[in-house]
C-alpha cells in the first residue's frame, strides 16, 4: 500500500501519517528524514544535499526526488509506505511515478487532509513551544498547566515565528500556487481520496481507515 499524505501546513497530515505506518506496520517517511539520515551518513547523495541546505538553499527536485527512489528501494518498503511532504510539486510527482514505473509500482492512495485556510490561521496561531525542552502545546487543544510556562521543564512557552498568522499566511500562499495542484494530479488518476481535517484527530483517522480498509 503506497500512500500520499497531502494537505496545508498545519493540516495535520503528519500526526495521520504516524498512525497510518503504525496501523499498516509499513515506513513513514518524510524528506526531513531522509535528508537527515543521509547526511548523517555520509551518502553521496547526503554530501550533495548538506551543501544545499547550508547555504538556506532548497534542495533541487531531481536530487530530492533520487533521495526519495533511494529509500522507497529498501526492503522495509516492501509492503508500502506513507510519504509525508512529498511531492510538493507536479514535476516531483511526475518524477516519481517514474522510479515507480520503472519498479513495477505505482501509487494507491493521495489523500488530502483538508482544512481551511481560516482554520488553520487560528489552529496554528494558538500553537506554543517550550524555549527549553521544544515541548508543543496549544492554548485550546493542549494548554499548559500554568499559563506561559512549560508543563515539563518549567521554562517559558511561546508562539514561534513561523506560527505567526503573517507567517502562516504566506506558508499557504506557496501551498495553494505550489502543492495544490497535485490535488487535480492525483484526482485524474482516479486515486485522491478527501477527508475533513477539522474534526477530531481520532475521526480523521478513523475516516483514513475506511478509504484504505482495516
Amino acid at each position: 500500500m503506497k500512500i500520499i499524505m497531502l494537505g496545508a501546513p498545519g493540516a495535520g497530515k503528519g500526526t495521520q501519517a504516524k498512525q497510518i505506518a503504525d496501523k499498516y506496520q509499513i515506513p513513514h517517511i518524510s524528506t526531513g528524514d531522509i535528508f537527515r539520515a543521509n547526511i548523517k551518513e555520509g551518502t553521496e547523495l547526503g554530501t550533495k544535499a548538506k551543501e544545499y541546505m547550508d547555504q538556506g538553499l532548497l534542495v533541487p527536485d531531481e536530487l530530492v526526488v533520487e533521495l526519495v527512489a533511494d529509500r522507497i528501494v529498501k526492503e522495509d518498503c516492501k509492503n508500502g509506505f506513507v510519504l509525508d511532504g512529498f511531492p510538493r510539486t507536479i514535476p516531483q510527482a511526475e518524477a516519481l511515478d517514474e522510479a515507480l514505473a520503472k519498479m513495477g509500482g505505482k501509487m494507491d492512495y493521495a489523500i488530502d487532509v483538508d482544512v481551511s485556510d481560516e482554520n488553520i490561521v487560528n489552529r496554528m496561531g494558538g500553537r506554543r513551544a517550550c524555549l527549553g525542552c521544544g515541548a508543543t502545546y496549544h492554548i485550546v487543544n493542549i494548554p499548559t498547566k500554568v499559563e506561559g510556562i512549560c508543563d515539563k521543564c518549567g521554562s517559558e512557552v511561546v508562539l514561534r515565528d513561523d506560527d505567526k498568522p503573517e507567517t502562516v499566511q504566506k506558508r499557504l500562499t506557496v501551498y495553494h500556487e505550489q502543492t495544490q495542484p497535485l490535488i487535480d494530479y492525483y484526482s485524474q488518476q482516479g486515486i485522491l481520496k478527501s477527508v475533513d481535517g477539522t474534526r477530531p484527530m481520532e475521526d480523521v483517522f478513523a475516516d483514513i481507515v475506511g478509504i484504505l480498509g482495516a
